[in-house]
């Protein structure tokens, strides 16, 4: 879609959801565009705009017949129950018909639309929020940038929305923006993933994800770039100050039990540390022992070599610390997955695989004396 088509039908969008008196006329005009433009995503689009304007005016509307040749029949719509119009919304996200216009319209779309609240909740109620988390990926042509820009833009406007953040929370959006901020050295981009960040921060676990994914490292990083937008250098201090404040707050288990959830483990400290697994032992009992079935499920899902070896690794100190590890892991069916990997080819995984399947067989105590 060229420039000025986009901004006519940007410009039709924003007045019919202010709720102007000029409904007709912002009729009209998205029609114009529409006949202009060979493409059926615009049209369904445009019917959005008409319906989301008619929506928040909780009546029924009726466009003039010759405004809408050529078009679906608006006639029939029950505006009232306004799911149609973002299901057809939905439908062109998964299904685009044009290559490589209709999504990036579509996206253009939802910008200005997710700014009025009817529209969010229509969109996570109909599961919208899932299909633009895949579009959050780092970008390189001008094209893929702007989609990028607009799709981050529609998730900020969703991080406003508490619905639409459960879902955010148990996908993997945090990671994926990080991996787009990290690479892009575009300003508008970096600009709408630290507003992001900073809005998420204080709810739910995000807070100690982004502790847990080094957000306090790529802040950092970002603060010593040359940036002349005052509103990202504004975001990024208040997201370092909220950051700081939440390593505060969280307890060593806290920070285990995220990198859990998460399913991506590393060497850090608190994996060797004696006192951690002896103070933290018995937390592993919560929620009918969550954490250990969550280790035991990364065994067999991940493809991660450190992650598979830091697993096994962990299992096996449950065993040690705990008094009645190996009935607990042999209950959870934990011996299987384990000795699975102890011929995986990776010789880290092999060796914890091994170290955690004496402990198993043959408890603790000798499984130590045959380490030694």
């Amino acid at each position: 879609m060229s420039a000025a088509p986009r901004r006519q039908v940007q410009a039709a969008a924003r007045c019919c959801i202010s709720g102007s008196n000029n409904m007709q006329r912002s009729t009209v005009a998205i029609c114009y565009v529409v006949r202009q433009l060979p493409l059926q995503a615009s049209t369904v689009l445009a019917c959005c705009s008409v319906c989301a304007a008619a929506s928040r005016s909780r009546r029924r509307f009726q466009p003039p017949v010759a405004a809408t040749e050529n078009l679906l029949d608006l006639h029939s719509l029950d505006i009232e129950s306004n799911s149609l119009p973002y299901t057809c919304l939905l439908v062109q996200l998964k299904k685009p018909t044009h290559p490589s216009r209709g999504i990036p319209t579509a996206i253009n779309c939802l910008a200005i639309l997710l700014k009025e609240p009817v529209v969010r909740s229509s969109f996570v109620q109909d599961d919208g929020v899932k299909l633009l988390v895949p579009l959050i990926s780092p970008a390189s042509t001008q094209q893929s940038i702007q989609l990028l820009y607009e799709t981050c833009l529609c998730i900020w406007l969703l991080s406003y929305f508490d619905p639409a953040v459960e879902y955010l929370a148990t996908s993997r959006t945090l990671p994926r923006l990080i991996e787009v901020v990290k690479g892009s050295t575009k300003e508008k981009v970096v600009r709408v993933v630290v507003l992001i960040l900073r809005n998420l921060l204080h709810k739910g676990n995000f807070g100690a994800q982004m502790v847990d994914l080094g957000v306090p490292r790529l802040v950092q990083s970002l603060k010593a770039q040359a940036w002349n937008d005052e509103d990202l250098l504004e975001a990024l201090n208040q997201l370092e100050e909220g950051l700081k404040d939440n390593i505060k707050k969280l307890s060593s288990f806290d920070k285990y039990k995220q990198a859990v959830l998460l399913g991506h483990l590393d060497w850090s400290p608190m994996h060797k540390d004696p006192l951690f697994w002896q103070d933290n032992v018995t937390n592993f009992e919560e929620n009918d022992f969550k954490i250990l079935k969550v280790l035991i499920t990364i065994l067999d899902t991940s493809t991660d070599v450190r992650t598979l070896a830091v697993a096994c690794f962990d299992l096996s100190q449950f065993i040690h610390y705990h008094p009645a590890g190996r009935i607990i892991l042999t209950n959870l069916k934990a011996k299987e997955p384990v000795m699975k990997l102890m011929n995986h080819e990776n010789a880290e995984v092999t060796k914890n695989a091994l170290l955690c399947i004496q402990r198993l067989f043959l408890g603790a105590k000798y499984a130590s004396f045959l380490q030694a």
